[in-house]
């Protein structure tokens, strides 16, 4: 019987993914921490929706701002320093921020700060961080490699981190940044030891702008279908997903009559659709195509919203709210695992941040467009928004599900021979060197 380490991390993965796995996993732990310590410190504050919203703002604003330039830097230096840099920097913006809450300092515009700095560093370790599985497992153990990820964004961003991040600021306001200052110190440890640098199979120091990198990215991302759709439907589905979550909290509260604990017990719900569906992900993978797994995701998607538009009862909700946490985890590992594998090395930063920068772009047109249409059509208006927005997409792209699911990474002659290699028993990543 496997133990408990090779269920989580299979050996054959190798030791690097595995202090890449923890790192993640620790990162994630601090992130939740501060997913709801951040707004009870800013709501101690202020009483002004604009400057708590302003807070909620500050995690996608530099996404929106820096995201490409973060692309373009992953892909032209040592992506594990990078990273490692990156997380030492976020690091020290938090202890600062401790700092002045133990001093007794600190206002609201010195956390509206601290939370755009800290968001600014978390573009850039992101960017390199999503780079550096491609360069150490196998193609075909991408699938399990993202689910295992995604596996510790929900128990340590969604489950285990906000109830934490809460009790540690009812203790005290700097307790629960200090050990999201430990947390992230202890990431940027584990992944030190990697044992081996990955390297973009390119030239890293050919001398060129950033500008330039930009738009050879964006140049390959038009010119490549399959991703290029990819990225599309990611953009959209989050422009329809986000409208009618710009207002859930209002949804469950008055049109349910959840109250404050069923609402938050809705996202309870999703989180453990999710690690329901990440676990059975290596199962799925082996007996259901990723075409088919797509549309099965995206389907159940338009339903979630015309349920959500009809349904009364809060025990319907947390249903549908579990299903949809199973079906969204299964799509972020697949679409993140084809993404990955149909990406040349040299572009995985730079076509990632572009579709880190959709998803964000998606989620402040979808927040605009859900509190307008709330506003004036009532709660439930943009949840039918959301059903008509998602099954016309939905229409639009069922066919071309299959050529992205389908579609093979284009090699250049050394990649081709480096592939082959991969092939043969015992092979394993790609050239690492010391």
């Amino acid at each position: 019987m496997p133990s408990l380490g090779e269920l989580i991390a299979p050996r054959r993965l190798g030791r690097d993914f595995r202090w890449l796995l923890a790192s993640s996993w620790t990162s994630n732990l601090g992130d939740g921490i501060a997913l709801s310590a951040a707004p009870l410190l800013i709501a101690s504050m202020t009483s002004s929706p604009l400057l708590v919203a302003a807070g909620a703002m500050m995690q996608f604003l530099p996404w929106l701002l820096f995201g490409l330039l973060a692309g373009a830097v992953a892909d032209h230096h040592d992506r594990r320093r990078l990273v490692m840099l990156a997380n030492g920097i976020r690091a020290v913006i938090v202890l600062g921020l401790v700092a002045f809450l133990v001093t007794g300092t600190a206002n609201v515009w010195i956390v509206l700060a601290t939370a755009f700095l800290y968001g600014t560093a978390e573009v850039f370790a992101d960017s390199a961080g999503s780079t550096l599985l491609p360069m150490l497992v196998r193609p075909a153990d991408l699938g399990i490699g993202n689910a295992r990820m995604q596996a510790g964004y929900l128990v340590g961003n969604q489950l285990a981190g906000p109830p934490l991040g809460a009790f540690l600021f009812a203790l005290g306001s700097f307790w629960p940044f200090l050990l999201q200052v430990l947390c992230v110190s202890l990431a940027v440890l584990l992944i030190s030891r990697i044992a081996r640098t990955p390297v973009p199979p390119h030239d890293a120091e050919s001398p060129r702008s950033k500008s330039r990198a930009i738009r050879e990215g964006l140049g390959w991302l038009r010119r490549n279908p399959p991703v290029r759709t990819l990225v599309i439907i990611i953009l959209v589905f989050n422009v329809t997903w986000a409208a009618p979550w710009s207002v859930l909290v209002l949804y469950a509260t008055e049109h349910l009559g959840m109250g404050a604990v069923g609402y938050g017990a809705l996202t309870t719900a999703s989180a453990l659709g999710g690690i329901i569906a990440i676990t059975s992900f290596g199962w799925l993978e082996k007996h259901v195509s990723f075409a088919t797994l797509m549309r099965v995701c995206l389907s159940l998607e338009v339903v979630m919203h015309v349920a959500f538009a009809l349904t009364t009862s809060g025990i319907v909700a947390f249903v549908i709210m579990f299903g949809f946490g199973a079906y969204a985890f299964v799509w972020g590992t697949i679409s993140t695992t084809v993404r990955q594998r149909l990406v040349p090395m040299e572009l995985q930063g730079r076509i990632a941040s572009v579709n880190m920068v959709g998803v964000f772009g998606g989620l402040v047109i979808g927040q605009l467009l859900g509190g307008i249409i709330a506003q004036t059509w009532g709660l439930t208006a943009p949840w039918w928004f959301a059903f008509a927005g998602s099954a016309i997409t939905l229409a639009l792209v069922w066919r071309p599900i299959s050529n992205i699911a389908a579609a093979k990474p284009v090699l250049d002659a050394d990649e081709a021979e480096q592939a082959s290699r991969e092939d043969e028993p015992g092979a394993g990543g790609l050239p690492l060197i010391d």
